[in-house]
């Protein structure tokens, strides 16, 4: 994998294929803009169709034999990866009770199983690479809270997830953790008042987020950003 040199100017993923689920939106969508100000080529996997043209492929990603089939596609048309960023995430709050079994279940698909899913797909051109995985977790992976048991249960998967990859793949592939806290993006859209932010909420631009990311993919070859937690330096969902 290329990496910055550190002439000053230079673009720190120049020519680096970046794969970024959930690109059409959110986190997503700033990891892409972040990707190609730093001279790399990013591709989507989304449900939606992503701004100005980046080459993408739609896909549900609760769907796991078709996000593996959909990763390998852009894998191809890119000829080879770089990077892949797991940024696509849903939720679904309320009592374990009250939310449907096949929706609960989809969180969990979504959040947990689909990165597992790309990142399984992706892995031989990564290895060839020597490329760099980020995946996504969230604040409430490290903490438990009430309503959001199929959340809790994904973002915790994918803190040991992330953790286990990095002692398997160490030395041929870089493994990367993202803890972020809340952001300004469409996740809270369509819930009810009671599971969205207050007015006084105090909430992550996506940009600064996607920075933390750029950051972890530009470190030079043999150093690792195993662990990031970016979050609004008031937020009181961490530690």
């Amino acid at each position: 994998m290329r990496k910055s040199n550190g002439t000053p100017g230079a673009q720190p993923l120049a020519g680096e294929r970046v794969l970024v689920t959930g690109g059409a939106g959110g986190l997503g969508a700033a990891v892409v803009d972040a990707v190609r100000e730093a001279g790399g080529k990013p591709y989507v996997l989304d449900m939606r169709e992503p701004s100005d043209g980046i080459p993408a492929v739609a896909v549900d990603l609760s769907d796991t034999r078709a996000a593996e089939r959909a990763a390998t596609e852009l894998a191809e048309h890119a000829g080879g990866l770089d990077a892949v960023v797991t940024a696509a995430g849903i939720d679904l709050p309320g009592r374990l009770t009250d939310v449907p079994g096949p929706d609960w279940e989809r969180v969990v698909q979504v959040d947990l199983l689909a990165p597992a899913a790309v990142v399984r797909a992706c892995l031989p051109y990564l290895v060839e690479s020597h490329g760099h995985v980020v995946t996504v977790a969230s604040t409430l992976g490290l903490r438990a809270l009430s309503d959001a048991t199929a959340y809790c249960a994904a973002k915790f998967g994918v803190v040991g997830f992330t953790r286990a990859l990095a002692v398997e793949l160490a030395g041929r592939v870089d493994v990367t953790l993202l803890v972020p806290g809340g952001m300004r993006t469409n996740f809270f859209d369509g819930r009810t008042e009671q599971y969205r932010p207050g007015e006084d909420a105090v909430l992550n631009d996506p940009a600064n987020v996607a920075r933390a990311v750029l950051f972890a993919l530009s470190q030079p070859p043999g150093c690792a950003v195993r662990e990031l937690v970016i979050t609004p330096d008031v937020e009181p969902s961490y530690p």
